[in-house]
């Protein structure tokens, strides 16, 4: 009896054998392994929240560019049949597409080649142009030329501001809102920041038929002096005194009072200058669209700071901002400042930025009357 107590006892007290999955949990029971494992997973965690770009949108890689295609004096039926169809059946050819369409009008067409998700951007984009290189000789004559212009998430803009005045003032609005784009622009992670809405400024020319007949010229004639005048030519350099000196022919006009100078022809050994046939105007061009800005039933609703869609005042100006909204509901001119991000870059951290400059300009920059 005692044999078998004894040998009972000494089969309890020897260590019992364990298998892989026990060692294992002995190994983070005995030691302090577990610890640094949960230290090392929050750093991984914060490193990743802080360092991964936050986007707007999904970065699904859908590769997809617009081919505009300019042919001058055929109308819409033509440009489709002789351009658009032919164009969208040899794009379609092209490895990796899925979809191509097209949209035509008079003197252009806009071929849109779309590739299937997941496809390689740059190499979808060399196949598209190799392809419309390689088939130039079954092109139409009537085609003058083409250009690619790829299109990505990235276009989408991030941030969008409005700057809205009184009736008749687009013009002024416009040009308020180029001056903020060009600061906005230059800020870090933004890549594309245009306007959208308003007239710009551009410098008018209207011909007098009758002038024109009296000193015998021609609307080419005149165009072609504009477009000859608004050029500068190298004429080549010269050293002097150990410099290059570079000549330079110019003759483009750097403001529009020096259009009304303009030599346009020759009548009876005399120069005819443009404001001899034409009536020159400097201001807002002819309006192709609007944009307007109102108040909807919502505008009682009290967001909280910051809140996308509220308006970049501060709270001494509140009241005169709750003043315009409730002087009426009819919509006002405005603008849209259209601003998209860099590729890869932080979505949240650029539209702050975006707002926090937009903040500065509107003292220095932007009326206080808009």
């Amino acid at each position: 009896m005692s044999d078998q107590a004894t040998g009972s006892s000494r089969l309890s007290n020897e260590p019992k054998r364990h298998d892989f999955l026990n060692g294992i949990v002995h190994i983070f029971l005995d030691n302090n392994f577990s610890i640094i494992l949960i230290v090392v997973s929050v750093l991984i965690g914060l490193a990743a929240l802080f360092l991964t770009a936050r986007e707007e949108d999904p970065q699904i890689v859908v590769p997809l560019a617009d081919v505009m295609v300019s042919m001058p004096g055929y109308s819409a039926p033509e440009v489709e049949q002789l351009a658009a169809t032919p164009l969208e059946k040899m794009l379609y050819q092209i490895d990796g597409v899925e979809y191509v369409y097209s949209m035509s009008r008079e003197n252009q067409a806009v071929i849109t080649v779309r590739f299937y998700v997941g496809q390689d951007r740059e190499r979808s984009l060399v196949k598209l142009f190799k392809k419309l290189n390689e088939n130039q000789d079954v092109i139409p004559t009537g085609v003058s030329g083409w250009v690619i212009k790829p299109v990505e998430i990235d276009d989408v803009p991030v941030v969008t501001l409005t700057l809205a005045g009184k009736e008749g003032e687009s013009h002024s609005l416009r040009r308020v809102g180029e001056e903020v784009v060009q600061r906005l622009s230059a800020l870090t992670g933004v890549s594309r920041a245009y306007v959208v809405g308003g007239e710009p400024r551009t410098v008018r020319v209207d011909l007098d038929p009758q002038r024109l007949q009296a000193y015998a010229l021609g609307p080419l004639e005149v165009q072609k002096a504009l477009q000859g005048a608004n050029v500068t030519l190298s004429a080549g350099d010269y050293t002097r005194n150990d410099a290059v000196i570079r000549v330079e022919a110019s003759g483009a006009a750097t403001r529009p009072e020096q259009l009304r100078e303009l030599v346009v022809g020759v009548f009876q050994s005399r120069p005819v200058f443009l404001k001899d046939v034409a009536t020159l105007s400097d201001g807002p061009a002819e309006v192709t669209g609007y944009v307007r800005h109102g108040w909807g039933p919502s505008r009682g609703f009290e967001a909280p700071e910051g809140f996308p869609g509220t308006e970049l005042v501060g709270k001494e100006e509140h009241g005169s901002s709750e003043q315009a909204r409730s002087e009426g509901d009819i919509a006002q001119p405005a603008v849209t400042l259209a601003i998209a991000k860099q590729k890869g870059t932080n979505a949240v951290t650029v539209a702050e930025s975006v707002l926090k400059a937009a903040e500065e300009l509107k003292k220095e920059v932007i009326p206080l009357s808009f």
